[in-house]
């Protein structure tokens, strides 16, 4: 569609790069650029600094002190490992810590007291091996363990430094970075380290004037990364929201001293699974979790009053060092961030971004980065790439999130001078970018159409991860498929956690609670289930009306004759093997029409589906099924509905389910209409003030559709691939 002439320039940032000056200042103008940007490894000439543009500088504190960090070893950053798991043969055992891991990012911390920090374990049998019955060998790397038992699991728990940065290592072999440096991070736990920092980003200042935003790449700690030495498990473990990587003993010292009480190797290990963020987090964890948020916070907070004071503004990338940067935690408002960089590939990423309180500006970093490869090695802007299409088609996932949220701007990052023989490319862009100014406009003043209730996600972080599984958009998790699809619908939608409920029960304006996930998992819940005032609160919920639609295996924990906590109030159960002996009611064959499945084409696909689900007799419909195993059932239960599917897989047809779903366990079918499109590829918003209808082509094909308004008038159109059409209505 054609764009207004009025939305051709700003709220657009361009990767710059010297030796390209022609390149920079033509596409500027091409796609409205008003700032110009510097990235990891680039840098911006005087011609371009001096254009009359807006300037990004990117700093990242800790990896900017490469010197002193090389001459301070015991200042880098470290964390425990725990080793790979070997099996006694006889009754001693030697093993080897680093065994596995990649040893270009890894050295073992010999220098503090391994017998203080460290751990043994006989896995077998989930005891504690005794201290005087191990011993630390320095110069081989290795622990000897005495007196083992032949046929027994045995680990160390160990503290490592980190001699490579994550993100370095990461472009460094992505982008074949050949003999460049490979950089460490510095602690900033440690005041010898805040003095160096400090005294870098003055001078780092000094000698940047022209700077109107300093971009910090985070602030101190990375997201997990544990790299292995064997390409079949490059990535021994990541997580993009555990705090693994901030261990030190003068934290785990400073720690004990606030929260009156010791922390272990284990609570940080935790037998293999560290603390990832799939997993209900301990209340120890938690604690330490505060303790790291308090210390980024307020060292944080002096790096930007430093950037303040000189009249730039201090803006945040945390797609990197995030761990303490939590943009929905208490205390995110503290740093005083004038931004919040976002990188974007899908939907739920940008509501992540653009509901985070505590900043005047949203940015998203949008996809493809202008690198040789993707994330996964393949193809962008190289022989064998597409970028245009890559662009169009991560441009229509995080569209969906755009319509129904408010960003402030968007920008690329990465190596501009790629671009140059892509045409297409960059006449592609200049369009996304007149199409975000104007989706841009609507949302000033104004706020698109939802359905009038709210609809609550009920997970063990609430709303400190809202919009948040754990990083990137990874498929196959249920519980990211389902924010994914929910991050482009009509709702409004909040995230609470088992403790509001315990706290506060369901807030009043709260008509659907969905809980989604495996059992375990801190999106199903875990733990919190076996505690019956949880149960007890949303039976009477439901009960008194309430919508609840459980996903995977909602409410699960086990227990004698049940896993789902809440199978009353959804009219079924799952038997894993246990109940063979037990007969199992035999309901009715599904096919009857019903609200949830009007707009069904075709088979169903919930991707990985949970199996062994049973009826517990005649209240609950089942919708669909397979093996004798219902995927989608009804019920109703007192003056409240439940819904229940077997997973989720981001799909048109599946989001239309789960739209549906939620306007029938609200009891509000009537108002799935307003504002709806009627065909499940494509997607309306309705901004009332503006009187703009905008309806999107989320499919590279040309899809027809037709939309309903508040008082049934429809509006039918037709629309281009990836496309997009605004209507202006009386």
């Amino acid at each position: 569609m054609k764009i207004e002439s009025s939305q051709t320039t700003g709220s657009f940032t361009l990767p710059g790069e010297a030796g390209y000056e022609k390149l920079t200042l033509d596409l500027a103008k091409k796609w409205g650029a008003d700032t110009i940007r510097d990235s990891d490894g680039t840098q911006l000439s005087p011609e371009i600094v001096k254009s009359g543009y807006d300037i990004y500088s990117t700093v990242c504190l800790v990896r900017s002190v490469q010197p002193w960090a090389r001459e301070n070893l015991e200042k880098l950053q470290q964390n425990f490992l725990m080793s790979f798991p070997l099996v006694a043969e006889s009754k001693t055992l030697v093993i080897d810590l680093l065994k596995g891991y990649f040893r270009e990012q890894f050295v073992v911390n010999a220098s503090d007291d391994p017998k203080k920090w460290w751990q043994v374990f006989d896995r077998t049998t989930g005891q504690e091996v005794p201290k005087k019955k191990w011993d630390f060998h320095a110069k081989r790397g290795t622990v000897k363990i005495h007196d083992t038992v032949p046929g027994h699991k045995y680990t160390v728990n160990f503290l490592a430094f980190r001699i490579w940065e994550e993100i370095s290592m990461y472009n460094h072999i992505t982008n074949n970075w050949g003999d460049r440096e490979h950089l460490a991070a510095v602690d900033p736990m440690h005041p010898e380290t805040q003095k160096v920092i400090l005294a870098f980003l003055k001078k780092w200042l000094d000698e940047h004037p022209d700077t109107t935003v300093v971009r910090f790449t985070s602030m101190f700690y990375n997201f997990t990364w544990f790299w292995g030495d064997d390409p079949n498990l490059r990535y021994i473990y990541s997580d993009w929201g555990d705090y693994e990587m901030t261990v030190s003993p003068r934290a785990l010292r400073l720690f004990e001293k606030k929260y009156g009480y010791k922390l272990t190797s284990e609570d940080f290990v935790n037998g293999g699974l560290y603390n990832s963020t799939q997993n209900a987090p301990s209340r120890r964890y938690r604690d330490y979790m505060e303790f790291i948020h308090d210390f980024v916070v307020d060292f944080g907070r002096t790096c930007i009053k430093m950037v303040q004071e000189r009249g730039k503004k201090a803006f945040v990338f945390y797609d990197d060092h995030w761990i303490g940067v939590e943009p929905y935690g208490p205390r995110f408002k503290d740093f005083g961030f004038d931004g919040l960089i976002k990188c974007v590939f899908n939907a739920f990423e940008v509501r992540k971004c653009s509901h985070a309180p505590g900043v005047k500006t949203h940015e998203l970093r949008l996809h493809p980065y202008l690198f040789p490869t993707g994330l996964k090695g393949e193809p962008t802007f190289k022989t064998g790439g597409n970028p245009t299409l890559d662009a169009k088609n991560f441009w229509i996932d995080a569209r969906r999130g755009i319509v129904r949220a408010p960003i402030d701007r968007i920008g690329l990052g990465g190596y501009l001078s790629l671009v140059e023989p892509w045409p297409d490319f960059q006449d592609y862009i200049a369009q996304l970018a007149q199409e975000f100014r104007l989706l841009k406009s609507f949302h000033q003043g104004d706020k698109a159409y939802t359905a009038p209730f709210k609809v609550a996600v009920l997970t063990a972080w609430g709303s400190l991860r809202s919009w948040i599984a754990s990083g990137h958009f990874v498929r196959g998790l249920d519980y990211n498929e389902l924010i994914e699809s929910l991050a482009g619908l009509p709702l409004d939608v909040v995230f609470i956690s088992f403790d509001d409920l315990l706290a506060h029960g369901v807030p009043k304006d709260v008509k659907v609670m969905i809980n989604c996930g495996r059992e375990g998992s801190a999106w199903s819940g875990g733990p919190y289930w076996n505690e019956p005032k949880i149960d007890e609160i949303l039976t009477q919920w439901v009960q008194r009306g309430g919508g609840f639609i459980g996903i995977a295996e909602p409410s699960a924990v086990s227990s004698p004759g049940q896993l789902f906590k809440l199978s009353h109030v959804l009219g079924l159960d799952r038997d894993r093997g246990e109940r063979l002996a037990n007969g199992k009611y035999k309901y009715a064959a599904p096919g009857a029409p019903h609200f949830i499945t009007a707009d069904v084409e075709g088979e169903l696909d919930f991707g990985k589906e949970v199996d062994g689900i049973y009826a517990l007799g005649a209240g609950v419909q089942v919708l669909a099924d397979k093996d004798n195993s219902p995927r989608l059932a009804v019920n109703t239960f007192g003056k409240g509905r439940s819904v229940y599917f077997s997973g989720h897989k981001f799909t048109p047809q599946n989001t239309r389910l789960i739209h549906r779903a939620i306007h029938w366990a609200a009891n509000r079918e009537d108002d799935f209409q307003k504002w709806n499109s009627t065909n499940i590829r494509t997607e309306s918003a309705y901004f009332p003030k503006k009187k703009k209808l905008v309806v999107i082509n989320n499919s590279g094909e040309i899809q027809k559709t037709t939309v309903s308004g508040a008082t049934g008038k429809t509006y039918s159109m037709a629309l281009e691939p990836h496309g997009i059409e605004i209507l202006t209505l009386d």
